[in-house]
C-alpha cells in the first residue's frame, strides 16, 4: 500500500517584488547551500540563468525562449513582474523502488516574465534547487493574448564551462537502442557524422544527443542532463554546439513541421541537471522522482514486483518463431505449460508468452495496420487453458501486445485488449512498438506518441494492469505518479547479442548504462544468459560478458520486474541459478559502493521483505581487483555470504562460463577482496543469520 507522509515543511519564505525599475537579478540556493542559481535579464531583456556548485560555475549564462508557428517568438524584450521564493521538505514512501523512503527537500524560485512590447505575453520560469541538482520548467498561464500555441522550437540553453568528457547516444527521434559513445563535447560533431549512415532508418539530427546524457568536468564534477514529468509534450534531445560548448533543447518533432501543440494554461516538463562529486551519487539521486507528482492511483494492491521467465529468448536464438506458419511456433499451449512448470518449480512469479496472437506472419513491412487484434490466439495456443493452468500453479501469465507501431489500430482496441486481461486476472502486459509509426508522419518520441504512451498507461490502470513498455518513450519519473509503469526498455538490451551484426553489446556497455540510461528509471534488460556462446543456435553471435557478470546485473541494473532470460534447459541443475532464485527485486536501500563510468560499478541493495543484502559488480573489458567494504551491514550481526565470482582464468570471450562459488560468514567490519575477469563480475548474496 502507498503511504504519503505529511509535508514536514511548507513555504518557509515567500518574497514578492513588483514594480517598474525593479532590479532583475535574483538568486537562490539549495538547502545545503552547495548549489546556487542566479538569474537576470541582459540589455535586450533576454532572460538567462547561471548555476554554481560550491562556488564554481558549472553552467554559465544560459538563455531561454520559444519559437512558434505563425506568431512572433518569445525570447527577449522581457520585464520581470514578480519573483517568488518558497521552500518545501517532504518524505514519502514508494510502493516499489530502489529504496523505500525518499526525502524531497528543495528551495524554489519562480520568475514571472512579460514582454514589454509585442503581444505582452507572459510565462514563468520555475526553478527547484535540491542538494543533488536542479530542475526548471516553464509555466504558461491562461492569458488573453495567447490561448493556444504551436511550438516549433524550445530554446533552452545549457552553456558548459569546459570541453567535458561525455557519455552519449544519438538524439534519435525513434529509438534509444544505440551504443554509448565516449568522447569530448567538441568531438560529438565528427562522431555523429561518421556513425550517422550506419544507424537505423530513423530521424536523427546531426549533433543531437539523447538524455540522460552524463559528463565529467576536469575538476571531477559529474553532470547529468535529463527531464522530469514528460507529459503532453515532445521528448527533449540536446543539440550540441561543439565550438561554443553549448547544449540547446531540441524537441522531437514530426513531418508536419512543429514540435508541440498546447492550449494555455500549460506547463512544460522539468529540465534537470544532476550534480555530483562521486559518480555513484548520480545513481543514488532521487531528483527525477522528486519532480513528479505523488501517486494518483487509488488502489495499487495489484501492483507487485516480479521475477519471470518466458517464451522469448528462444525466438531470438532461432530455436522457435513468433509466427505459427513457420512450423516452429514457440507460443504453443504445450510449451507455455512447460515454462509454467519451470516457473512454479523454481519460485518465479510470472511467464511471458510472446507470439500468442495471430498476425505475426506479416508484422513487419508496408502493410502492418490492423494485423494484430490482441484477443485472438493462434490455433495451437489455448489462452484460457494456459491461464487456468498457470493459476493452478500459482504463476501469473504476462500478456504481450506487439503493436508493430500501428498506433491508431492499437488505440481502437485498448478497451477490448485490457478488458480481456482483467477478466483473466492478468496484471502485467509487455507492449512493443517495432517499426515506423502508423499514422505516417509521426515518430516514437514526439508529442503524438507521448500522448499515446500515457493513454495506454491510464487505460491499463483502469483494468489493474502493469505496463512494461518496449520501444517506449523514455522514463522521466512518471512511475511515482502512476506506479503501474513498472519498467521499460529504451536501450540496447540483451537481445542485441543474439542477432546483431555489429558483434553485440561490448563488455563496457553495462558499466556505462547505470550512469546514463538507468538515471531515468527501471530497465527491462533481460539478464541471466548462461549459454554465453550460443553454439547450438547462433555460433556467430555471443554475449560479451562472463557468466558472473550476467548474475551481477540483477543487482546492478534496476528493475522491479526481472527476467531470467535464458532457456529453462540452460538453468536446470546449474549451481549458479541459485543466485537468480535468491536475489531480491524490491529494495529498502540502495548504496553505490564504488564505480567509474565506463570502467566498473559496484552496487549493494537491501531487500524489503527479508532484510537480506545483495551486491553486484561488473567491469569492462579490463580485469581488476576490487575491495568491497561491508560496513553497510547491521552491526553485531553475522551474515552468510554466497559469492558467485569469476574463476582466475575466466574471460568474456575465451572462457566466459568459468566461475566459482564461495561460502563464508561475514560481519560489517569485513572487506571482500574480489578479482573481476575481463568483461567479468561478481554477485553476492548476504543472508542474516
Amino acid at each position: 500500500m502507498f503511504f504519503k507522509f505529511s509535508v514536514v515543511l511548507i513555504v518557509l519564505m515567500t518574497v514578492f517584488i513588483v514594480g517598474c525599475g525593479y532590479e532583475p537579478y535574483q538568486e537562490e540556493t539549495s538547502p545545503d547551500k552547495s548549489i546556487v542559481i542566479q538569474t537576470n535579464l541582459d540589455s535586450e531583456g533576454q532572460f538567462y540563468y547561471k548555476v554554481l556548485y560550491k562556488g564554481k560555475v558549472v553552467i554559465d549564462s544560459s538563455t531561454v525562449g520559444f519559437e512558434f508557428k505563425n506568431i512572433p517568438p518569445m525570447k527577449n524584450g522581457f520585464e520581470i513582474l514578480r519573483a517568488k521564493k518558497q521552500s518545501d521538505s517532504e518524505s514519502y514512501e514508494l510502493p516499489w523502488g530502489e529504496q523505500r523512503y525518499v526525502e524531497s527537500d528543495y528551495n524554489q524560485l519562480k520568475i514571472d516574465l512579460r514582454e514589454k512590447e509585442n503581444l505582452g505575453r507572459k510565462f514563468s520560469v520555475i526553478f527547484r534547487i535540491f542538494n543533488d541538482g536542479i530542475g526548471f520548467r516553464y509555466d504558461f498561464p491562461k492569458q488573453k493574448n495567447i490561448d493556444s500555441v504551436v511550438i516549433t522550437d524550445e530554446l533552452t540553453q545549457f552553456r558548459l564551462t569546459g570541453d567535458h568528457k561525455v557519455w552519449w547516444t544519438p538524439g534519435d527521434w525513434d529509438i534509444y537502442e544505440h551504443l554509448n559513445n565516449t568522447s569530448k563535447i567538441s568531438e560529438i560533431d565528427a562522431l555523429s557524422k561518421r556513425s550517422h549512415s550506419s544507424l537505423a532508418q530513423t530521424y536523427i539530427p546531426f549533433n543531437a544527443v539523447n538524455t540522460p546524457v552524463t559528463m565529467k568536468t576536469e575538476d571531477g564534477i559529474y553532470l547529468s542532463f535529463h527531464e522530469a514529468n514528460l507529459t503532453d509534450y515532445a521528448d527533449m534531445t540536446l543539440l550540441v554546439d561543439t565550438e561554443n560548448l553549448v547544449l540547446t533543447s531540441g524537441l522531437a518533432g514530426n513531418d508536419l513541421g512543429y514540435k508541440v501543440e498546447q492550449k494555455t494554461p500549460f506547463v512544460t516538463p522539468w529540465r534537470t541537471i544532476q550534480i555530483a562529486e562521486r559518480a555513484g551519487d548520480l545513481i543514488e539521486s532521487n531528483l527525477i522522482l522528486n519532480l513528479n507528482e505523488p501517486n494518483q492511483l487509488a488502489d495499487i494492491s495489484w501492483i507487485k514486483p516480479m521475477k519471470y521467465v518466458g517464451i522469448w529468448w528462444e525466438m531470438h536464438l532461432g530455436k522457435s518463431s513468433w509466427d505459427m506458419a513457420s512450423g516452429r511456433h514457440g507460443a504453443t499451449t504445450e510449451n507455455a505449460k512447460r515454462y509454467i512448470d519451470f516457473a512454479a518449480k523454481h519460485g518465479f512469479d510470472g511467464v511471458l508468452v510472446e507470439g500468442w496472437n495471430t498476425g505475426w506472419e506479416n508484422w513487419i513491412g508496408d502493410d502492418r495496420e490492423g494485423i494484430f487484434d490482441f484477443v485472438t490466439p493462434y490455433a495451437d495456443y489455448d489462452l484460457e487453458e494456459v491461464v487456468s493452468y498457470a493459476n493452478e500453479k500459482g504463476v501469473q501469465i504476462i500478456m504481450h501486445h506487439e503493436t508493430s507501431a500501428a498506433v491508431s489500430t492499437y488505440e481502437q482496441q485498448l478497451d477490448t485488449a485490457f478488458a480481456l486481461c482483467e477478466r483473466l486476472g492478468i496484471h502485467a502486459v509487455k507492449t512493443g512498438y517495432v517499426g515506423q509509426i502508423i499514422p505516417d508522419g509521426y515518430y516514437h518520441h514526439g508529442q503524438y506518441m507521448v500522448r499515446h504512451y500515457r493513454k495506454v498507461l491510464l487505460k491499463a490502470a483502469e483494468h489493474k494492469v502493469m505496463v512494461n513498455a518496449h520501444e517506449p518513450i523514455k522514463d522521466t519519473g512518471i512511475r511515482r505518479t502512476f506506479p503501474n509503469m513498472i519498467s521499460r526498455e529504451g536501450l540496447r538490451g540483451n537481445e542485441f547479442n543474439a542477432w546483431s551484426s555489429d558483434g553485440g553489446n561490448p563488455p563496457e556497455h553495462l558499466t556505462i548504462i547505470p550512469f546514463t540510461r538507468m538515471l531515468s528509471g527501471p530497465i527491462d534488460f533481460t539478464p541471466g544468459i548462461f549459454d554465453i556462446k550460443f553454439d547450438k543456435y547462433k555460433p556467430n553471435n555471443q554475449v560479451n560478458t562472463t557468466l558472473a557478470h550476467q548474475l551481477a546485473l540483477y543487482v546492478v541494473i534496476y528493475s522491479p520486474i526481472q527476467m531470467a532470460a535464458d532457456l529453462p534447459e540452460n538453468y536446470e541443475g546449474h549451481p549458479a541459478f541459485q543466485f537468480i532464485k535468491d536475489v531480491g527485486i524490491n529494495w529498502d536501500e540502495t548504496k553505490v559502493l564504488e564505480g567509474e563510468i565506463g570502467e566498473f560499478v559496484t552496487i549493494a541493495r537491501k531487500e524489503r521483505e527479508t532484510g537480506n543484502w545483495f551486491i553486484g559488480s561488473v567491469t569492462d573489458e579490463n580485469d581488476r581487483k576490487i575491495t568491497i567494504p561491508l560496513s553497510f551491514l547491521g552491526k553485531d550481526k553475522t551474515y552468510r555470504a554466497m559469492i558467485y565470482k569469476d574463476a582466475e582464468d575466466a574471460h568474456w570471450d575465451k572462457n566466459p562460463t568459468a566461475y566459482v562459488i564461495e561460502n563464508k560468514e561475514v560481519q560489517n567490519t569485513d572487506e571482500l577482496k574480489i578479482y573481476l575477469a575481463p568483461g567479468g563480475g561478481v554477485a553476492i548474496s548476504l543472508f542474516a543469520n
